[in-house]
């Protein structure tokens, strides 16, 4: 909860990356609250109503993982709404001349994405696909597996867009971005 405001606002990939990662700590905990209570919380140095604090969002998180039937897998919706909403600014980004250094990673990127969704779902946009390569590469190195050198690159190149993508998603909700439409 604490580490997941901070990344709301500083890095909403970062944000959405962990929030990932927390519907499957919650899951490996079989969505019981009272195991992740007992042994994930309590292993944080955190002050009792600091824990208490945690317990109650974990807490809501459960009930909403039971609630949209996602105990097994899946996304919650209050993170599909993100994943939306940063998929939107990537098609205005496109759609606008305002962002040529944005487009030109887009391209770099693009075979990897064409590549991915090749191997994966055609169902998800090209966002989504961007997020599952991150996060699949992300486990992986938690379970000290090997990443091809080719992998390697296509990651780095993703993770340059996702991260452009993230900072344009920050200055939009703080500032506002100009688009050719305005």
């Amino acid at each position: 909860m604490f580490i997941s405001q901070q990344l709301r606002k500083k890095s909403i990939a970062e944000y959405l990356l962990y929030m990932w990662q927390i519907e499957d700590i919650i899951r490996a905990y079989d969505v019981n609250l009272t195991r992740i209570r007992r042994e994930y919380i309590s292993q944080f140095d955190y002050t009792d109503e600091q824990k208490e604090e945690l317990t109650d969002w974990f807490g809501n998180l459960v009930r909403m993982m039971n609630s949209e039937g996602k105990r097994e897998s899946g996304h919650l919706q209050i993170n599909e709404i993100v994943l939306q909403a940063i998929a939107e600014l990537h098609a205005r980004l496109l759609q606008s001349t305002k962002f040529p250094f944005y487009n030109a990673e887009y391209f770099k990127v693009l075979p990897f994405i064409v590549e991915l969704r090749r191997k994966g779902s055609k169902e998800e946009n090209e966002i989504e696909t961007c997020f599952n390569a991150l996060y699949g590469v992300m486990m992986l190195r938690l379970q000290k597996k090997e990443i091809s050198p080719d992998t390697q690159h296509a990651i780095e190149e993703i993770t340059t867009l996702i991260g452009m993508l993230s900072d344009y998603y920050i200055k939009d909700k703080t500032e506002g971005l100009k688009f050719d439409e305005e």
